[in-house]
């Protein structure tokens, strides 16, 4: 009885103002960081729109699992390859960012091509470190050996990281000129391609008009010419200069929207408050 008298007495001691402030506090940084708000829907629509499209294809293909060989495996190590090598290369940048030291090194002698290489390079090292085990795994407890691709995997390997490290600069920038509110598109970006790079479906499932949209994606051509690979035993050269070309646009493309929102960021004095 004296506990249930002393709860109520805490009850009428509550501030309910101050506490309907902070719910409007957090409300209104909700909504003036429109990567917080997206990333509400975001992942309840990825999901059911990524794996939509792989029931709808199994659903078509009756001996699916027959032709299928190790495709579904290939296609997890591909897509590792693909997610790691920008995480590993955003990770490095959002520890800078963290530190708050990403001032200091802009207004260093180092060029911002200078720091964009030893991102790529560490991206490198992140994803052997990560990789490596995954392929043993691999081997051991599916035996599925990936090194059994041949001369075809430098080509896949190749425009994988190409792609990864284009999305981490770009991804880069926003964080650089928008701060560490856009922070969660790092993490999110890359499985918002998921469904359209046709990683574990062909492109031929998705309705025409999402078609033109994956062929205009390096990684599509990477996952069909995997499929291709191990289903037909036919190596598709076409597939792979198709995506290094659309990797050399993005590339470039990536590469000038990061100087231009590195120069909207010092105009702004984001870099000197890179942690907010």
């Amino acid at each position: 009885m004296k506990s249930l008298i002393s709860s109520l007495e805490l009850g009428q001691g509550l501030a309910w103002h101050r506490i309907a402030a902070m719910v409007m506090r957090y409300w209104y940084l909700l909504l003036s960081s429109w990567p917080r708000l997206l990333e509400l829907v975001y992942w309840p629509a990825l999901q059911i729109i990524t794996w939509g499209f792989l029931q709808s294809y199994i659903a078509e293909n009756a001996g699916f699992f027959a032709r299928a060989g190790g495709t579904l495996i290939g296609a997890v190590i591909l897509w590792d390859i693909l997610f790691r090598g920008q995480l590993g290369f955003s990770i490095s940048f959002l520890e800078e960012m963290w530190a708050r030291n990403l001032g200091n090194l802009m207004m260093s002698p180092l060029k911002p091509i200078e720091f964009l290489i030893s991102l790529m390079i560490m991206s490198l090292i992140r994803l052997a470190i990560g990789i490596v085990p995954m392929t043993l795994l691999a081997m051991i407890f599916f035996d599925f050996n990936l090194l059994g691709f041949g001369l075809p995997l430098i080509a896949f390997f190749c425009n994988l990281i190409f792609t990864s490290w284009a999305l981490g600069i770009f991804v880069s920038g926003l964080v650089l000129r928008n701060g560490l509110g856009a922070e969660s598109i790092v993490w999110s970006l890359m499985f918002g391609i998921m469904p359209l790079a046709c990683v574990y479906y062909p492109v031929s499932v998705l309705p025409h008009w999402l078609q033109l949209i994956a062929w205009a994606l390096p990684p599509t051509y990477v996952f069909e010419g995997m499929r291709a690979l191990l289903m037909e035993h036919h190596f598709r050269a076409d597939l792979m200069l198709w995506s290094l070309g659309l990797n050399l646009v993005l590339f470039a493309a990536s590469f000038v929207s990061f100087l231009v929102m590195l120069n909207g960021a010092r105009r702004h004095g984001s870099l000197i408050q890179s942690g907010e």
